[in-house]
């Protein structure tokens, strides 16, 4: 190779080893859009909110959330995956539309989260907690576990939807009893706790965030919470885990941060990196947890190997029970 060839080589070479460095260094270029595939005033997009102050300070520009609900969650969802790959379009999404939703709905989505996506960080683990009407007369896990068996499929649980983390925590909890249920969804948790409170259902399962203002008034009364330990933000209340019949329990909803798959790994690094800072800084984490979040970041890796683990549960849960869209 003649010897201006070799230093147009070696020159090349050395642009391409610094073009992640300059990519990370540029970015970001213009302000930042957190899409929440829910409505307003929910769950993901409170965290997204809190979430969202921070993130301008680390990465020095705007920041903007913006909802697109629609489809369980999946139009916000393929928002992203559809948007160009530059790390300044962002979803802040559950479980629901980045790994149950493909088991649900299998052929009918109009993208791969896996294909589509690149997971940044894990956010919150978000337990849900199952409440009971006042009047059913149990008091705690076991006396429930008692009540189902005596009448099976007639307990009935209301949910937010088909398919979401709400309803296979119902499913999982008739299948480790071997006694079915009776799933009553709902388009809100607004709507499914008045009915539980009103004694038109007999249980639900639901945020902490949502379920709080009942518990306080009395209107619901709490029995566990779904992860297999506590929740910091609700001590008092046990664990399904903690039943010896339900030991193996343990299926929580989840909030983690993509960007559309292509995005430069130097700018996604740049943002777990901002993320992981601002959810360490305990009073960012004091007002997770009050919404019934509990701060968890992790490395890009740890949590591709998560949302595999995860969808592989989800996976056995859907595949079990049989849920479809229609049921």
């Amino acid at each position: 190779m003649p010897r201006s060839s070799r230093r147009l080589f070696v020159s090349v070479l050395a642009t391409l080893a610094l073009a992640p460095l300059a990519q990370a260094q540029d970015y970001p270029g213009k302000p930042i859009t957190i899409v929440v595939p829910f409505s307003a005033g929910g769950g993901v997009d409170a965290m997204a909110r809190l979430l969202a102050e921070p993130l301008r300070a680390a990465l020095k520009q705007t920041v903007v959330v913006d909802n697109k609900p629609g489809a369980s969650g999946m139009l916000g969802a393929m928002a992203v995956a559809k948007a160009g790959p530059d790390g300044h379009t962002l979803l802040l999404g559950s479980a629901g539309e980045t790994a149950i939703n493909p088991f649900v709905y299998k052929g009918r989505m109009q993208y791969d989260p896996a294909r589509d996506l690149a997971p940044i960080t894990l956010v919150t683990r978000v337990p849900n907690v199952l409440v009971a009407n006042p009047k059913l007369p149990v008091k705690n896990v076991d006396e429930l576990i008692a009540y189902i068996k005596k009448n099976p499929g007639k307990v009935t649980y209301a949910t937010s939807g088909v398919g979401n983390p709400q309803h296979l925590n119902g499913e999982l909890l008739a299948s480790l009893l071997a006694t079915p249920m009776s799933h009553v969804p709902y388009k809100g948790a607004a709507g499914q706790l008045v009915d539980v409170a009103g004694g038109n259902v007999d249980l639900s399962f639901v945020s902490y965030a949502g379920a709080a203002p009942f518990l306080k008034s009395g209107k619901l009364k709490a029995l566990a919470v779904t992860g297999d330990k506590r929740a910091s933000f609700a001590p008092d209340i046990p664990a399904l885990a903690e039943t010896k019949a339900l030991a193996s329990y343990n299926l929580v909803n989840w909030f983690g941060l993509f960007a559309p798959a292509g995005t430069p790994p130097a700018v996604q690094q740049k943002i777990n990196e901002a993320v992981t800072k601002a959810l360490r800084d305990p009073a960012l984490a004091k007002r997770l947890q009050d919404q019934g979040g509990e701060p968890s970041p992790m490395t890009q890796q740890q949590f591709r190997d998560f949302i595999k683990a995860q969808s592989a549960q989800y996976g056995r849960i859907v595949e079990a029970a049989r849920i479809t869209p229609e049921n």
